[in-house]
């Protein structure tokens, strides 16, 4: 029998498990999920933390996303961190008129952009069943791997299952990260917690993402989530 529309051929059970679990409904319908954030963010184990609020989109047919984020006093800082149509993009403006960094375009970034959509599944469970992009891979009973992106651009990153069956953890070997004028590959994780029935899915409401370098392990982002809804 062939797959509805819109919805991945040959999906393993596993993965359509983890997905009914969720509470997703794989309803073609569905186009998106929006959310918002708060919390704090660094770019480097030395700096300090900076508070920042954001609205993000989440695609579910497709691995596209849109952050945007206001941090710094008063909100002065504005930052758009999107994924469209294979194409990352970053923009950070002051008093949204000077732009002070940004990129547009490259293989590394979309790669590092497509291991976030991948990585943030956990709030957008319908797109597990809705989106013909992602790869799927079962390791065990408690771990899956996810990936998507073509070529040099392609992502992958491993999701981690807690004992109800929920993801409690993203893994990448190599998410790139900018350093300097380039990027490198480097080892990423994030951990997910806080789990509420929220519109009939159950969804981490707390989360927090972090590199590992020469120094060991230090934590980039803390956040938590305020509104969701899904149409």
């Amino acid at each position: 029998m062939a797959s509805p529309p819109g919805r991945p051929p040959g999906l393993p059970a596993e993965v359509r498990a983890l997905a009914l679990r969720l509470g997703a409904t794989g309803d073609p319908a569905l186009s998106g999920v929006t959310l918002t954030q708060s919390g704090t963010m660094r770019d480097g184990p030395a700096d300090r933390f900076r508070r920042f609020s954001a609205v993000q989109r989440i695609e579910l047919h497709r691995p596209d996303f849109s952050w945007r984020a206001r941090a710094g006093p008063f909100g002065c800082i504005s930052v758009v961190d999107a994924m469209r149509g294979g194409e990352a993009r970053l923009e950070v403006r002051l008093l949204g008129l000077l732009r002070i960094a940004g990129l547009r375009g490259g293989e590394a970034p979309a790669k590092g952009e497509v291991m976030r959509y991948l990585a943030e599944l956990a709030w957008a469970p319908d797109a597990i069943l809705l989106n013909p992009a992602l790869s799927w891979q079962v390791v065990d009973g408690r771990t899956l791997r996810v990936a998507a992106g073509h070529g040099a651009a392609r992502g992958e990153v491993e999701l981690g299952l807690d004992e109800e069956g929920r993801i409690a953890s993203v893994l990448a070997a190599d998410r790139p990260r900018r350093e300097g004028d380039g990027f490198v590959g480097r080892p990423w994780r994030g951990r997910f917690r806080g789990y509420r029935r929220h519109e009939g899915r159950w969804l981490p409401f707390r989360g927090e993402v972090g590199w590992q370098l020469e120094g060991g392990w230090f934590t980039a982002w803390r956040g938590a989530i305020g509104d969701w809804s899904i149409a």
